[in-house]
């Protein structure tokens, strides 16, 4: 038998240039007869199929808009912010809020998907993320009221410049102020941003076509999973709440009417699509210290909170919507949200009770894996979506593993990295405190047994 070593390495076929093979999907679990620590793992990393679709832990990036497209294409950014996250161990990723129409962007440098020009650069993205194993989604969007507005950072600098323009971007900017739409002519905040014109009909019944074409093109590019965004004070948030929708007709007034564009938007898409749909809503609005409570004295819903959720919720899980991802705020300047650890886990925590075959999935300052995974063993949520912390740390899935006493596959190119975490252990030894030794003491103990530039190989 040759003991060569055998050469090229297993490459990823079909792909346009040279691609090592992962040999299983990174942040997965590795064998648990190799790796007896790996029996009864922690909830955070038992997969969950939906729809045919596995995602290899419970670990989701949230939706998080980056602000350098080009005419709503994605570009090399996109494919490097991404892309990394492939390498990383996450269980699912996903593309941040994809404008279905040009007037539904939040700002001229937000991604689109009203164009099949938009589609290529997607398709690179979906398929780098596919050749390394990893599940990629995106979520779809209307940007309602807050649309034409700036970045974040370029709002900030013509701040500290002195010559900013409120929260809108003009014209000669490559912004719409003037064809900002929304529910009702009410904007987020008068003097500051847009002022909306109310949507008639007919561009409700375009809306709903526009939502039908993005999932055309959802499917051409290959991607697993659609959220709907209807969360923050956008678009669809704006009109179940009745802070921002004052319309008469069949689309405002009663919570009957006023969920009914949502509903009709979820059942468009549910229909074009047969992979996993997430529907993102905001729970709560946050207004009962400034308002009272969310039903006034004379019965009537004063503004949006978990009481109509909870019926919205039902509807949507009738409508065949996988799992719902819940969040909470943004429609309204005079909310009161005291944010910490958790802090918007009691709504997902509700729902899960009320809906225990729905999905849940529960966000918001969740940062580290004791957390995370607490929030799942006692059936709080399904899957935790992570965000800012994902910003700070790239690694956060695989640290888990770390964290919690676990062997997860790295990706190979950075697998030296991960030794300590590929220490082979009895089944109760889930972490190096029960060894005796530090961290570092077991990471310099197993990467003393190779010297550098030699292979380091996953048994």
């Amino acid at each position: 038998m040759s003991n060569v070593f055998p050469y090229p390495p297993r490459k990823v076929q079909d792909y346009p240039t040279f691609l090592p093979e992962q040999p299983q999907p990174i942040g997965s679990l590795l064998d648990d007869n190799e790796y007896k620590q790996n029996k009864n793992p922690p909830k955070l990393f038992h997969p969950i199929t939906i729809r045919g679709v596995t995602f290899h832990n419970r670990a989701f990036v949230a939706p998080m808009c980056m602000y350098s497209s080009d005419q709503g294409r994605a570009t090399d950014h996109h494919f490097v912010h991404l892309g990394s996250m492939a390498l990383r161990g996450w269980g699912s990723i996903m593309v941040e809020a994809t404008a279905v129409v040009p007037e539904g962007r939040i700002s001229p440098e937000d991604m689109g998907l009203w164009d099949d020009s938009q589609i290529t650069e997607l398709q690179r993205i979906v398929k780098y993320i596919h050749a390394n194993k990893g599940v990629i989604g995106i979520q779809i969007a209307h940007a309602g009221r807050k649309a034409s507005t700036p970045a974040p950072w370029n709002e900030r600098l013509a701040n500290e410049r002195g010559h900013s323009q409120g929260s809108v971007v003009p014209e000669e900017n490559g912004g719409w102020p003037s064809n900002v739409v929304a529910p009702s002519e009410i904007s987020f905040k008068a003097g500051d941003y847009p002022d909306p014109i109310e949507a008639s009909i007919e561009y409700l019944e375009s809306l709903k076509k526009a939502y039908a074409d993005a999932v055309e093109r959802c499917s051409k590019i290959g991607f697993d999973f659609i959220e709907i965004h209807g969360a923050h004070g956008y678009f669809l948030h704006e009109f179940i709440d009745p802070i921002s929708n004052k319309r008469t007709d069949k689309y405002g007034g009663s919570l009957e009417n006023r969920l009914r564009l949502p509903l009709e938007i979820a059942q468009v898409v549910r229909e074009k699509w047969d992979k996993p749909l997430f529907y993102r809503l905001s729970a709560t609005d946050w207004l009962e210290e400034s308002l009272g409570k969310e039903k006034n004295a004379n019965g009537e819903w004063a503004w949006w909170g978990i009481e109509q959720t909870t019926i919205f919720v039902g509807k949507l899980a009738e409508l065949g919507v996988d799992l719902v991802d819940v969040s909470s705020g943004g429609n309204d300047l005079r909310q009161k949200i005291a944010p910490g650890p958790s802090y918007q886990l009691p709504f997902a925590e509700h729902l899960k009770k009320i809906y225990p075959k729905l999905l849940i999935g529960s966000v918001g300052i969740i940062t580290d894996a004791k957390q995370a995974n607490d929030i799942l063993e006692q059936g709080k949520a399904d899957v935790i979506l992570i965000g800012r912390q994902l910003l700070r740390n790239l690694d956060w899935p695989l640290d888990a593993a770390v964290d919690l006493g676990v062997a997860v596959a790295p990706a190979v190119q950075y697998e030296r990295a991960w030794t300590r975490m590929l220490v082979k252990r009895e089944a109760h030894d889930r972490t190096s405190k029960e060894h005796g030794i530090t961290e570092l003491q077991g990471q310099e103990a197993q990467e003393s047994k190779t010297p550098p530039g030699e292979h380091h190989s996953i048994p």
